[in-house]
């Protein structure tokens, strides 16, 4: 039935399955639940996270990362697959999992955080818009549109995007076994190619999807190849057509935000 969400079951004996992160980050909600579900299944012996995304929001990438771990504390492997791009958030959540597979083309990298602000101040004086702001405490409007940032804030600010950056660094240097140090060296927003990321000990070797489900099959004792067992949303055609006209991480990501966002993101 069109809009349910249906199983697609390969064979009764499944033991790996597969979640895929795409599009830019801004909920991670149902990527928890689906991964939160194959921890609790215990069918299910094995996980793979296949990643196309260029990050997003810092929250949902965090969320997604933490309930891999949890996986992994379930005594469960976790692979990650790595598409056309797992850029910054993308990236967060893959040095979580215990093995990387990528492309040499991949995209991946950008460990960085950004905030961005828009600023209306000169087009709101020629439309005769004059802003009049009640605040409790001097940093409350910090990032209004309607001005520009005074030192203060900006210091504020910077710091807020250094110590999500340094729990990026941390996150890295944890899930991929890196002293900091190391990881500071090539952690300046940097986007890089899979073959890059492989030099710099970011991933373990290059692969695309089916050669992760082979390997992780191997790696959990499976002969032949493994079937996979992967949760399918059924759309209709029409539904299908207006998501991608009018989709809400397009939509986000083209249009001017209302307010700053803390994002781990890589912005070509």
């Amino acid at each position: 039935m069109g809009g349910l969400m249906q199983d697609k079951l390969k064979t009764s004996k499944s033991e790996i399955a597969l979640v895929h992160v795409n599009g830019i980050l801004m909920d991670s909600s149902e990527i928890v639940r689906k991964l939160s579900k194959y921890r609790r299944d215990s069918k299910i012996k094995a996980i793979i996270v296949r990643i196309d995304s260029p990050g997003g929001a810092v929250a949902p990438a965090q969320e997604i990362h933490d309930e891999i771990y949890k996986i992994k504390e379930s005594q469960k492997t976790v692979y990650a697959s790595l598409g056309s791009v797992a850029a910054s958030g993308g990236y967060y959540i893959a040095c979580a999992a215990d093995y990387v597979l990528a492309n040499p083309g991949t995209l991946t990298g950008s460990i960085g955080a950004i905030m961005a602000f828009n600023n209306v101040e000169e087009l709101a004086k020629k439309i005769g818009v004059r802003p009049a702001v009640i605040k409790s405490g001097a940093f409350k409007d910090s990032g209004s549109p309607l001005r520009s940032l005074e030192p203060e804030e900006r210091k504020l600010l910077q710091n807020v995007v250094d110590d999500v950056h340094q729990q990026f660094v941390q996150a890295v240097s944890v899930g991929r076994n890196l002293p900091e140090e190391k990881v500071k060296q090539f952690a300046d927003g940097r986007v890089m190619t899979g073959k890059q990321a492989l030099d710099f000990d970011l991933i373990d070797e290059f692969g695309g999807l089916e050669k992760t489900i082979q390997l992780l099959g191997k790696k959990i004792g499976i002969v032949g190849y493994p079937s996979v067992l992967e949760e399918k949303e059924e759309v209709p055609f029409m539904d299908w057509l207006m998501q991608s006209v009018v989709s809400k991480n397009l939509t986000q990501s083209i249009l001017p935000a209302t307010g700053p966002r803390l994002q781990y993101l890589w912005q070509p």
